[in-house]
């Protein structure tokens, strides 16, 4: 059976702000940084066969944190699969701006919700047939694994509405012939107060 945690990065300083990220490349902040190593200590005493990271350094700067604590005996795999979501002209704006300029949420330019599903899918299904039977840590964003999990889980984990919280566990696994969605937004690492 494969087993994957997916894992939403820390905090940035654009994720305070209600500003929309995508692909813009914005580094973790000092919350962002503890969430992580928070993770990584909440990890470590689970068996890991190897951590996967977006290409972005937010992702990339949590999945080493993570690695601090995690013993791995793979180096990091970067999959592009993995990225977050294009939003087109709305990165970077605030959450009141996009309300007036974008009530709809239909931003000009963005990944279509479903190129989305079929990477994310894809990616998977790679990370499936490359490491059989084995625990897999994915360090992604939440709208990508948001989508993904949407896909994967039954109706009735009411998942839509659900607002992924950075640094958040969402565990899925391949098992009788499909992948099923184990648990998601898993915080207890969290629950101490941050530095911040």
């Amino acid at each position: 059976m494969t087993t994957i945690c997916l894992v939403r990065h820390g905090e940035t300083d654009w994720n305070a702000a209600q500003r929309i990220q995508g692909r813009t490349d914005v580094p973790l902040n000092e919350t962002g940084k503890w969430q992580a190593e928070q993770t990584g200590l909440y990890l470590k005493d689970s068996h890991w066969d190897v951590v996967i990271s977006s290409p972005l350094s937010r992702a990339k700067e949590t999945a080493h944190l993570i690695l601090k604590h995690v013993h791995v005996h793979a180096p990091l795999v970067i999959m592009d699969d993995f990225i977050e979501r294009d939003f087109g002209d709305a990165e970077g704006i605030s959450f009141e701006e996009r309300q007036k300029l974008f009530p709809d949420k239909q931003y000009p330019n963005m990944e279509p919700l479903e190129a989305m599903q079929d990477r994310m899918l894809e990616g998977i299904e790679k990370v499936r047939a490359t490491y059989p039977d084995q625990h897999v840590l994915i360090v992604a964003h939440g709208a990508a694994i948001h989508c993904l999990l949407t896909i994967l889980a039954d109706e009735h984990m009411g998942l839509q509405d659900t607002r992924l919280v950075n640094a958040c566990l969402n565990y899925v696994e391949w098992k009788d012939g499909e992948w099923k969605v184990r648990d998601y937004n898993v915080v207890n690492h969290l629950t101490q107060s941050s530095p911040s």
